[in-house]
């Protein structure tokens, strides 16, 4: 079994470095039969959601797959810039690869125009369950450009995307925000956004000013879910299951986003404290017979995942590797798969 994922492996190493033209980053694409309205039917029964964020580089396929087996309820694609995406082919085929296996899925665009998000929409609403417009990247280039955080400052813009996505494509629309310095404006955007039709709405804890060092406000998250009827979820510093019962606690959200703590731990919703063993198989082994990532991005995977596992001196050995066949040699050798 090690060599037939070694001889995949390094199949995929000798062709990823042309990413947008590997044929196994075309879509493998389904018609859901579901009804879209399965996953709020979910969400509305009360189960408490348990979220992957989406993350740039990071939540393709693979990942998506794995933390879908290990205990998440919902993925969100990386943030989709809708603008590249509706002009270059070349560019959906490297942002968007799903198969028959990754639902629910929700696909999450940078936007700030809402013919563009119309179109975007349109392109991707029979292979996801719901469209979610980021409202709280706070990268510079992204707030810059009149994306993510920006759009807390630009409401009207939020309401206009979220009017017509109801109006013109038959799909849930949700909203994931910070919160602002001024609390007043968060409450007010979270009831207008109520108001015109967003199907839920994620809260991160932090404004878009502040580091991810900086305590997350579950205070003001409580707040925000006091104030609407709609499902709300907590997004910030979940990296255990006991954390996640006690924010639902705290805030009475309808579920939990993680990011960072996924990432090192892509079982935590399944209550372990660091990876399994088996879960990094697993990771292996929908890498080897799917793809979709380059080479850097699947060595940063098992970085995180196996941190827990490594001394100083191992990080350091682990973190120069190159190549996928030194990856799994090295892996091989330290943990006898």
């Amino acid at each position: 079994m090690e060599d037939q994922i070694k001889n995949l492996l390094n199949n995929n190493n000798n062709n990823i470095e042309n990413i947008n033209n590997d044929e196994e980053y075309k879509p493998i694409v389904k018609i859901y039969d579901s009804d879209k309205q399965n996953l709020m039917d979910r969400i509305n029964s009360g189960e408490f959601m348990k979220i992957q964020a989406p993350m740039v580089r990071f939540s393709r396929l693979p990942f998506r797959m794995l933390v879908k087996r290990w205990g998440c309820d919902i993925t969100y694609t990386p943030m989709i810039m809708a603008a590249e995406f509706n002009r270059s082919e070349s560019a959906r085929d490297s942002d968007f690869t799903i198969n028959k296996l990754d639902e629910p899925l929700i696909v999450q665009f940078g936007v700030n125009d809402a013919e563009e998000l119309v179109s975007a929409a349109e392109k991707v609403k029979d292979y996801c369950q719901g469209i979610d417009i980021n409202c709280g990247c706070p990268q510079r280039w992204v707030m810059k450009e009149g994306f993510g955080a920006n759009l807390l400052l630009h409401p009207e813009k939020i309401y206009d995307m979220v009017k017509q996505i109801n109006n013109r494509v038959p799909i849930p629309i949700s909203i994931k925000i910070r919160v602002q310095s001024d609390l007043k404006n968060t409450i007010e955007l979270a009831k207008r956004a109520e108001k015109i039709g967003v199907s839920w709405i994620t809260v991160h804890g932090r404004t878009s000013a502040m580091r991810s060092s900086h305590p997350v406000d579950y205070d003001a998250i409580k707040l925000v879910k006091d104030s609407v009827k709609l499902p709300v979820f907590a997004n910030g510093d979940v990296f255990t299951l006991d954390q996640s019962n006690e924010i639902r606690e705290k805030t009475g959200v309808n579920g939990v986003m993680s990011a960072r703590g996924l990432l090192t731990n892509p079982a935590l919703f399944k209550g372990y404290d660091k990876t399994p063993i088996e879960c990094i198989k697993d990771f292996i082994n929908i890498y080897s017979e799917y793809g979709g990532l380059h080479p850097v991005i699947f060595h940063r995977h098992l970085m995180y995942m196996l941190y827990e596992y490594h001394n100083k001196n191992e990080k350091s050995e682990f973190n120069k590797l190159s190549t996928i066949s030194g990856i799994m040699d090295y892996i091989n050798d330290k943990f006898l798969f």
